[in-house]
């Protein structure tokens, strides 16, 4: 059946606009203008996105499925004890999903792209508040529960959020309330210090993720004694921790391609070994907060900070609402910028065309 089908041709990196680059990826770039029946039939052709998409978007269900059986197994609308763990799932349901759908529909255009991202990155600081959630709730260690620092948590966590969002935005656009003209995509700091741009994301994602560790480093790297909370879950937030560390690895460096550029365009590069380490950790990452939640239970129901709606669904709804508007901010200069006139690339040759490309 799908050899009966038309794909979409495929281009190399002298064909397609600098905003589409990849370091280190040669060939196996989709049309930059393409439309939306293209982006999802190349979801089943080979590109250099493919595997970006299918890395992410098959976890989504994996976690979706964890999600429903704690909703119906554990009756969480009973449970307030669940309620950080369906904030967590949630957030691991959907930072895949919006990846998966960020690399499919990017290449529609530049503006496209980059609105695509924003959501990716806002998912993806919802995914560190839900780590937050989770870990105040179920990981602290026992000689810090209660204390100054577990109970202004959640709250640095929310900032965090904002924080992370608003760089990582920045990161491509630049400040959403300037007024673009007719050369915008060279003012973007993307295109204007790509190192820089990618600087920046790293440092924007760091700081939620070094930031919720704090409990979970102490516990299992540097407490000694009475009150460290040594439980079985410590093997597996071992593996996570590990797993966490060679993801931002692999994403900070883009290895393997950028030693033997053009060899992994299609299968390998950084970007997808990132996708199966981030997926990895988070399956090891939940295991260690459901092995902590049962064996746990009993103590923090004691002796922790009671988990209420302000505390675990509140954050995570709140979350949401900042950094939709923050994506809104970043998304409307894009949205009423002009459109100007691109040549099209054809073959390897470059042709004049009248075709409309966005300047975003």
């Amino acid at each position: 059946m799908l050899s009966l089908i038309r794909f979409p041709r495929v281009f190399t990196i002298n064909q397609v606009p600098k905003v589409f680059h990849e370091d280190s990826i040669i060939s196996g770039y989709r049309h930059p203008r393409s439309s939306a029946t293209d982006c999802i039939l190349s979801l089943f052709q080979l590109t250099n996105e493919t595997l970006n998409i299918w890395t992410h978007f098959l976890p989504t269900w994996y976690f979706l499925w964890k999600l429903v059986m704690v909703v119906l197994m554990q009756t969480a609308w009973q449970d307030a004890f669940t309620w950080p763990l369906v904030v967590f799932l949630s957030s691991c349901c959907i930072y895949p999903l919006a990846s998966s759908c960020a690399h499919t529909f990017s290449s529609m255009s530049a503006r496209a792209r980059h609105i695509c991202f924003f959501f990716d990155y806002g998912a993806l600081s919802f995914y560190s508040l839900g780590s937050a959630i989770v870990y105040s709730a179920y990981v602290f260690p026992d000689k810090w529960v209660n204390g100054s620092f577990h109970q202004w948590y959640v709250h640095i966590a929310v900032l965090n959020t904002v924080v992370c969002t608003t760089l990582a935005c920045y990161s491509r656009l630049g400040l959403p309330f300037l007024q673009y003209n007719h050369d915008i995509v060279k003012r973007f700091p993307e295109y204007q210090s790509p190192k820089f741009s990618k600087c920046l994301r790293v440092v924007a994602f760091a700081i939620p993720y070094l930031f919720d560790n704090i409990p979970l480093f102490y516990r299992v790297f540097l407490c000694a004694g009475e009150g460290c909370t040594d439980n079985d879950a410590n093997i597996l937030h071992y593996n996570h921790i590990a797993l966490a560390f060679l993801t931002g690895f692999l994403f900070a460096t883009h290895l393997p391609e950028r030693l033997a550029p053009g060899s992994f365009d299609y299968i390998g590069h950084s970007h997808q070994l990132f996708h199966v380490c981030g997926i990895l950790g988070t399956h090891f990452q939940t295991q260690a907060m459901e092995q902590d939640m049962v064996t746990r239970r009993s103590w923090l129901t004691v002796n922790s900070i009671p988990i209420t709606f302000a505390n675990s669904v509140g954050p995570g709804l709140l979350c949401v609402v900042l950094n939709l508007t923050i994506i809104i901010l970043f998304s409307l200069p894009l949205l009423s910028a002009p459109v100007c006139k691109e040549q099209k690339h054809d073959n390897g040759q470059k042709k004049a065309s009248a075709k409309l490309w966005p300047c975003c």
